[in-house]
């Protein structure tokens, strides 16, 4: 991010402060800021972006204080891990053994950063109490239990940071308390839906396209089953579903009678019937009717 980029940014954030725009605003900006901007003493000293930022910390708002903390701590460790490097290499107007170093020795250290991976062993077991989060961030019991609910589903099998994770995980559950009006049933029968799906192990790549925007939390919140599944599991069924098709028009003599079912135009009770897997795996068979004496046709799942 350049200087002018870096003002503008800060502007923003100045702006959605003064006219108490939602926290969210606010967070996003921060977010933003602290992935974009690679920070040097020139650029903080005449952006003032340090000084800025760091006014945030004792934002009322716990997520905002708390990005805030961490961006200022990670621009300082980069900054000064900057001098250091500085200090330790060659001084205007004076011989330096630097000049002559050999292939072989070890480059200077490199500015820290804050890394977007985590470094934990087991991916497919990371929760929100093993990466230290707080998901307290609603002051609702429930929204902070759906929260946490939402940071395990994302987390899963992936090696994203915790701020990532958990930030993507405030936005989703903000949009479906928005969307859903409230704690509702239908808010929590879709938190517990969502959270299913993402820690569905053949559905690896719903959680990473969340997490990456490329599903928006207000579009993430309203799919449907269907919608939410995996591109192989939507072939699947596709599949399944057009082999069944064609096994359901099978020859009258390959299907079985029952006087259980009754015929809705004749009232006769001798109708033949095959079933099939016609819609996804997951859903009930449909079975086919003809009834022998008027030949009606119908079915039912």
């Amino acid at each position: 991010m350049q200087r002018k980029d870096i003002e503008e940014q800060l502007d923003l954030l100045k702006t959605a402060i003064n006219e108490k725009q939602p926290a969210d605003n606010v967070i996003n900006i921060l977010t933003k800021l602290k992935a974009e901007v690679v920070p040097t003493e020139d650029i903080l000293r005449s952006t003032k972006a340090g000084m800025i930022v760091a006014k945030q910390r004792a934002n009322p708002d716990k997520a905002v204080a708390r990005l805030a903390s961490e961006i200022v701590s990670k621009w300082k460790t980069i900054v000064e891990a900057e001098k250091r490097r500085k200090v330790g290499g060659a001084k205007p107007g004076t011989a330096s053994p630097s000049k002559n170093v050999d292939a072989s020795s070890p480059a200077p250290p490199q500015p820290a950063t804050e890394s977007d991976e985590w470094k934990g062993a087991d991916p497919s077991k990371r929760k929100w109490q093993d990466d230290g989060v707080d998901i307290k961030r609603t002051g609702m019991p429930t929204r902070d239990n759906c929260v946490g609910l939402l940071y395990n589903g994302l987390a899963f099998m992936s090696k994203a940071s915790p701020t990532k994770v958990i930030l993507k995980a405030m936005e989703v559950e903000k949009a479906a308390f928005t969307k859903y009006k409230g704690d509702t049933p239908e808010y929590r029968a879709k938190m517990r839906s969502l959270f299913q799906n993402l820690k569905n192990k053949q559905n690896k790549e719903l959680g990473p396209r969340v997490l990456s925007g490329e599903i928006p939390a207000e579009k993430f919140v309203v799919m449907t089953h269907d919608e939410l599944k995996s591109a192989e599991r939507k072939k699947e069924d596709d599949e399944l579903q057009k082999d069944n098709m064609k096994r359901a028009q099978v020859p009258m003599a390959e299907r079985s009678i029952s006087d259980a079912l009754k015929c809705g135009r004749c009232g006769q009770k001798k109708v033949s019937y095959s079933q099939a897997q016609t819609r996804s795996a997951d859903e009930p068979m449909t079975t086919f009717c003809e009834c022998t004496v008027c030949g009606n046709r119908w079915k039912f799942s």
